[in-house]
């Protein structure tokens, strides 16, 4: 049974022994060997014969065992858009003879990379080092690695893969906040918020004593003053929770470019209140993305994809408002298609008592900052703008 299942996962491994040329040219052999038996024209059969050949030829070139211990290795799993990734393969002759010379595929993202395996004698090592282009936002998927053998015409190539694809995440290019969120996201003590409570820290006013009230709240000088009995009214507050949203429709953003600055400001602010220690929830794309480290937040960020169906920023409030009803601060991260009478029309879904920052990301557009209440609109033209545009905010 054990060899049954050795021999399958051997079989499982071979891929495309044919190529789309080696069928054309066997069905063209065939072809052109009936018409010319039929017809009795040798001129047909001649390249009849000589395609069947070189097929033939081809099929005895792939039949072999190839025998490798194949590694694949990233120098590292996680970059930043534009650092230098690079990776090594190392292949092995594990057999005791001589291994003919073949191909190896590496597919990186959704190209390929081709290198040329020498003949390899018993223990024998050959290692290539490639790089890896970073120059966008991407989760790039590197592999498998397969062997190819076969005829130098590429009408059969026996392909064994040998590795399983390993994932190469490009970050979004972060800027640092520290100091400058500090003020939209608040401090661990919790804020002050607008629904009113019997029982907590924030002191909002006094109201008439009603049965059943606990005692420790009366306010007593004032109770003697009026002759009746007045109790204190808090404020309720919450401790910090940071609501990210980012509109993942391309009909918010004027080019790739701008949803590429909204998806690293939405990062940069969101890998900040994790270094803070603040609770937070992210929503972009079809749902939440991990939030329980920073690498793996980005790593999320490094995947996430605007598309004409995403959800667009008139759905970022209510969205907000379903996924983390006790945030404390929403932030919606979209792009300068909107207007402002548009934008804050669209924070109107926000909570009541929450304070809310909308974000517009317009590719090189000037600073521009509106605050109204607990409501703030802002802009940015590069990733640069967002610790002075949070650092205005919070001056209001």
């Amino acid at each position: 049974m054990s060899a049954l299942r050795r021999a399958g996962r051997r079989l499982a491994r071979l891929v495309h022994p044919v190529s789309p040329l080696g069928w054309a040219a066997l069905a063209l052999a065939l072809v052109l060997g009936g018409a010319g038996w039929w017809l009795g024209w040798v001129e047909l059969t001649v390249p009849a014969v000589g395609l069947l050949g070189a097929f033939a030829v081809g099929l005895a070139l792939t039949f072999g065992r190839s025998t490798y211990a194949v590694d694949l290795e990233l120098s590292d799993n996680r970059v930043t858009v534009g650092d230098r990734a690079v990776g090594r393969i190392v292949v092995r002759n594990t057999s005791g003879r001589r291994l003919l010379p073949a191909q190896i595929e590496l597919p990186v993202g959704r190209g390929a990379a081709d290198f040329h395996l020498p003949s390899l004698g018993p223990g024998g090592v050959h290692e290539d080092v490639f790089a890896i282009p970073t120059s966008r936002r991407a989760v790039v998927v590197v592999g498998p690695v397969r062997s190819v053998r076969g005829d130098p015409l590429g009408l059969l190539g026996r392909r064994v893969r040998w590795t399983d694809p390993v994932d190469l995440y490009v970050h979004p290019r972060l800027v640092s906040l520290w100091g400058a969120a500090s003020g939209v996201l608040r401090d661990l003590e919790g804020q002050a918020t607008r629904v009113k409570s019997d029982s907590d820290m924030s002191f909002h006013a006094l109201r008439d004593y009603v049965a059943g009230d606990d005692r420790r709240h009366i306010h007593w000088r004032t109770s003697a003053r009026i002759g009746e009995l007045m109790v204190r009214q808090f404020e309720d507050t919450r401790r910090t929770h940071t609501a990210l949203a980012v509109s993942s429709a391309t009909a918010d953003y004027a080019s790739a470019d701008e949803f590429e600055l909204a998806v690293a400001a939405a990062a940069s602010i969101g890998v900040q209140a994790l270094r803070d220690e603040r609770e937070l929830t992210v929503l972009a794309g079809t749902g939440h993305l991990r939030t329980d480290t920073p690498p793996r937040l980005l790593d999320d960020f490094s995947g996430l994809e605007a598309s004409s169906d995403g959800v667009a920023t008139d759905r970022l409030g209510p969205w907000v408002a379903r996924e983390a009803a006790d945030a404390s601060v929403a932030i919606l991260v979209t792009g300068s298609v909107a207007s402002w009478t548009e934008l804050r029309t669209h924070a109107t879904h926000v909570p009541v008592g929450v304070r809310a920052l909308v974000l517009a990301c317009a590719e090189g557009g000037e600073i521009e900052v509106r605050t109204q209440g607990t409501l703030s609109l802002a802009r940015i033209g590069t990733l640069a703008d967002l610790p002075r545009v949070l650092r205005r905010v919070v001056a209001g």
